[in-house]
């Protein structure tokens, strides 16, 4: 049953951050939405979290164009990679909504906008724990099998 929700999670967040990360990267599926990112991050540029600790700015047309070519690249993985490299793009992707809630809170933003970041910063946590917990149970099974052979 947990592969199944695993499986279901990862291709639909996938969809989601390739479809997010495209609108981030080109304005060819939405011009109105492409445009409205871009004021977006002209925002959200100037509260990105490691300015203060790095001691630099970073361009909002940069941070946007990271942003989104990580959430592509991640999107990506989660549908068609398996193994570890999906895991740590689910931690990529996670770490990414975190700072996304923290950027809506920091400028001031209404809980609708912040709304979207909370549930998928949820989602890919849930995502992440039920992979933990499928692989401690596939982990104990390998165990179990180990020591009846060694009992043999």
């Amino acid at each position: 049953m947990a592969s199944v929700v695993l499986k279901t999670l990862s291709i639909l967040l996938g969809l989601f951050f390739l479809f997010v990360g495209a609108m981030k990267l080109t304005p060819h599926i939405s011009k109105d939405m492409h445009k409205d990112i871009r004021k977006g991050f002209i925002q959200y540029a100037k509260v990105f979290p490691l300015s203060q600790t790095l001691g630099f700015k970073v361009s909002s047309k940069v941070y946007r164009k990271c942003v989104g070519w990580a959430e592509v690249c991640c999107g990506f993985t989660l549908i068609f990679i398996p193994g570890f490299l999906k895991q740590v793009a689910n931690l990529i992707l996670l770490l990414m909504m975190l700072g996304a809630v923290y950027t809506h809170y920091a400028i001031g933003e209404k809980f609708e906008r912040t709304a979207p970041s909370i549930v998928f910063t949820f989602m890919l946590a849930c995502r992440f724990i039920i992979y933990v917990q499928d692989w401690q149970k596939r982990k104990e099974g390998l165990q179990i099998i180990t020591k009846e052979e060694k009992v043999d």
